[in-house]
């Protein structure tokens, strides 16, 4: 069996528009906008998409070693020791495998905020909250000034935002915001109680805790209505109003809070180079790395990791295993891989996400 895992499109249903340059990706003929504007590379997690409960969606398939597909996750749980390895606390869990799509919006997405870590273990019984990080890889040609909200620059008080809430005046939430300009390559950091929007015409690269919690507190984008047991996570206002973090980040704050500056981690003379999108000083939950590869580089990682191809292309090596790689090509790499080498004559991009610290 091959030690390296590339994966096909695994296409989600969501509560909005988008998906026309993954139908591209694809090579479908005629690329279209539709309701899958998602697709979740090497996902272990399950949508919850409220009244699709018959249709089990997001998780990735794979081909065993007698050529079955199977779910990734069952594929792992068979030998977790090799694939997902150990952290300095011991083995690492299945609850370790950071959730990764690409995310292709065509319209705003609907007003939100998730849960943090402590808060889904202490008041909702379950493991992980969703911290997430944005990689921007392009944007659509006639979006003129992308953007993304993230924070309350003007925090309302709690009962003012409740009022809003019930009476979707969004308008007023609207207000509370600031458009935060994007362009090819921005990383953003968006941990969890933050409330946030994703603007239209934006193709990235979504990292975040393995789950699918979300406070949707906007109801309605594009004729489609969210169903009430989809909007607070099956509980009720007050318990969706405890998930915010109304510290307010002013304008003049937003890119310290927000946005990530690469560090350089090493170079050489041949013009590759590794840089840390996201760290541990910037979270435990995932760790983001940026590989520029021109010619021949030769990596060595102690953990297991998610690649995305997001520019040129080349091949990837483990011993006698050469795995060709193109532009929009996702694989795993398992934790009992610790040597491997890319190569590529013509230059190649490769994202590459890793679980956290803890």
């Amino acid at each position: 069996m091959n030690q390296i895992i590339k994966f096909s499109a695994n296409r989600v249903w969501r509560t909005y528009q988008g998906g026309k340059l993954l139908d591209m990706i694809e090579g479908k003929e005629t690329p279209q906008d539709s309701s899958f504007p998602e697709d979740w590379i090497g996902s272990t997690v399950e949508a919850r998409n409220i009244g699709r409960e018959h249709i089990t969606e997001g998780l990735a398939m794979v081909k065993d070693e007698d050529g079955q597909l199977v779910p990734f996750r069952d594929l792992l749980q068979k030998n977790q020791d090799y694939f997902l390895g150990e952290n300095s606390e011991g083995k690492r869990s299945m609850d370790d495998i950071p959730l990764v799509k690409y995310l292709d919006s065509s319209t705003r997405l609907h007003f939100q905020a998730h849960p943090t870590r402590e808060f889904a273990q202490e008041r909702l019984g379950l493991p992980r909250g969703k911290t997430e990080a944005y990689v921007i890889i392009e944007t659509r040609e006639d979006i003129s000034d992308p953007y993304i909200y993230a924070g309350f620059q003007r925090s309302p008080d709690r009962e003012q935002l409740k009022e809003w809430i019930e009476t979707q005046d969004i308008a007023s939430i609207e207000s509370c915001f600031d458009r935060i300009p994007v362009k090819t390559g921005d990383v953003f950091l968006i941990p969890g109680g933050r409330p946030h929007a994703l603007g239209e015409g934006i193709l990235m690269l979504e990292i975040m805790e393995p789950s699918d919690l979300a406070v949707r507190f906007e109801f309605e984008r594009c004729g489609y209505v969210i169903p009430e047991q989809a909007r607070f996570m099956g509980k009720g206002i007050e318990t969706a109003l405890d998930v915010f973090n109304f510290d307010p980040v002013p304008p003049e704050t937003v890119d310290a809070e927000f946005r990530c500056a690469p560090k350089v981690i090493s170079t050489d003379d041949q013009g590759n180079n590794l840089e840390e999108l996201i760290g541990s000083d910037k979270t435990s939950c995932f760790t983001i790395k940026r590989a520029s590869v021109k010619g021949s580089f030769a990596r060595e990682e102690e953990a297991f990791f998610y690649g995305v191809v997001v520019e040129g292309e080349g091949t990837f090596t483990v011993g006698d295993e050469v795995v060709n790689l193109k532009r929009f090509d996702r694989f795993f790499c398992p934790a009992g891989v610790k040597a491997f080498e890319y190569l590529s004559e013509s230059g190649m991009t490769v994202l590459e996400c890793y679980p956290g610290n803890i």
